[in-house]
């Protein structure tokens, strides 16, 4: 539903259109969701009558029902979900939470409230996965991962959901589920209707892009500050480390193969590990390589504040866009 609200009436978490054309204003482009304080003080400062809302994509804050609460993993990650950590324990013999999956099946949640609930477990299963990434785990994390591809594919309303809550924090598991999850969206809108892609593999390789980080020493992976050029040299040791794991664990696939290896390389032959250029990017890397540099830029560090959604977009556009395929680029946009 979509209705005029008049400036002063804006709120944090509403999606707009400014009713102008896109050349008459400063924003990346005429429909966003406002995400900030300092977005919305940006859009009250225009010289507009009012905006259109579009209620059923935006995400103001909503009271948990006694449903939601069967499906999250803390009674206080329903009150601040982009904020909360998983839970601390998990048993090794069980790769994948059961909640997991019952939130996946669940016919009586809310698209929101499914979206905080698999986003939440999510979290969970790569955290545990992180820690102990046997061949047993990998494959019963991409089976899961399966599941969740399906839900994303087949539930716009709950994916758009779940794009909304990701967090900002940058801990390795929260990185992954990020990128799985907008990656997987971006794969969505441009190979809607055709049959060429497996997605479930394109699911797999997104969400287990990083699993290589495993192997980089925790010291420098968790340095509160940037790293020196040898540490960065370790850290660029993990695409072909999870390439391995995958490898040994006999779960890998030609997408998976493709995502893991090339989700840091740029089109203008910047990137790592081969210095690969243009087409030499296979699209899935591509799509990977957009969704990680944006998570980045989005997550709170010690040395550095998070950006907004709009901030960087905007960065990445104006000054990293010889990184990226700038067609794929401008689909990434539009997700958000």
């Amino acid at each position: 539903m979509k209705e005029k609200v008049k400036l002063n009436d804006l709120k944090i978490g509403m999606h707009i259109t400014l009713p102008s054309s896109w050349l008459s204003h400063n924003f990346l482009k005429s429909n966003f969701l406002i995400d900030s304080t300092a977005l919305l003080k940006e859009v009250q400062s225009q010289k507009l009558s009012h905006v259109i809302v579009d209620t059923e994509k935006s995400s103001l804050q909503e009271e948990p029902t006694a449903e939601s609460l069967a499906y999250l993993s803390h009674n206080d990650a329903v009150n601040d979900p982009k904020n909360e950590p998983p839970p601390e324990e998990w048993n090794s013999h069980d790769a994948v939470p059961d909640t997991l999956i019952e939130a996946i099946e669940s016919k009586k949640l809310s698209a929101e409230e499914k979206a905080k609930a698999v986003y939440l477990n999510s979290l969970t299963m790569m955290k545990g996965l992180l820690e102990k990434p046997t061949a047993e785990n990998i494959h019963a994390s991409k089976a899961a991962i399966s599941s969740i591809t399906d839900l994303i594919l087949s539930d716009d309303k709950m994916a758009e959901s779940l794009l909304r809550i990701t967090s900002h924090d940058f801990y390795t598991y929260t990185h992954s589920v990020n990128v799985g999850v907008s990656s997987l969206l971006l794969a969505k809108a441009l190979f809607k209707g055709s049959d060429a892609h497996d997605l479930h593999e394109l699911g797999a390789g997104f969400f287990l892009h990083d699993l290589g980080k495993v192997k980089v020493n925790p010291e420098v992976l968790n340095k509160p500050a940037r790293l020196t050029e040898a540490e960065m040299r370790h850290v660029r040791i993990h695409p072909y480390q999870g390439y391995k794991l995958l490898e040994s664990a006999n779960a890998l696939s030609e997408e998976c193969r493709l995502i893991i290896m090339q989700h840091h390389e740029f089109i203008d032959g910047t990137g790592y590990p081969r210095s690969l250029k243009g087409e030499e990017i296979h699209v899935y890397g591509k799509i990977c390589g957009i969704a990680d540099v944006f998570d980045a830029l989005t997550a709170e560090r010690s040395y550095k504040k998070a950006m907004t959604n709009f901030g960087a977009l905007t960065l990445m556009k104006e000054k990293m866009i010889s990184h990226f395929d700038k067609k794929i680029f401008g689909s990434f946009v539009q997700l958000y």
